[in-house]
């Protein structure tokens, strides 16, 4: 009889351990998106990328910005982005010009980094990420 209590109770623990260890393997992935106005505030934006990615490895999903207004006109210049999609790409982080923006200010699209992707409408990618759960932020 102590054996079979013994044996029930082993299984029933381990049983208990395996799900235990599913549900860490599962853990929910957090996503975030940050729409800017301003080159210059990528910095902050990829450091905090960095950091939320060392302090939650296994939650760090995935991190987006998209760069509208303005400021756009500014990414013709490879000198003023080059290095943040550098940075970007090493972080995992996707870089993205709203497409209304870039038409508003004729920026010539052929003159823009090959890493750099454009969504038709910032605002709206922004809106459509939220509904998918997305952790969001203006600038």
């Amino acid at each position: 009889m102590k054996i079979f209590i013994l044996s029930s109770l082993i299984i029933f623990c381990s049983f208990f351990s395996m799900n235990a260890q599913e549900n860490l393997s599962h853990e929910k992935s957090t996503n975030y998106i940050v729409l800017t106005r301003k080159i210059p505030q990528l910095k902050p934006i990829l450091i905090t990328a960095e950091e939320l990615k060392s302090e939650n490895p296994s939650t760090f999903g995935k991190f987006e910005v998209v760069i509208c207004g303005k400021t756009v006109k500014d990414l013709e210049n490879p000198l003023a982005i080059e290095s943040f999609l550098q940075q970007a790409e090493k972080l995992n982080v996707k870089i993205h010009a709203c497409g209304f923006s870039l038409k508003k200010f004729k920026v010539d699209k052929t003159k823009l980094p090959a890493k750099l992707t454009i969504v038709e409408n910032g605002i709206l990618y922004n809106f459509k990420k939220q509904q998918e759960g997305y952790l969001s932020i203006e600038l």
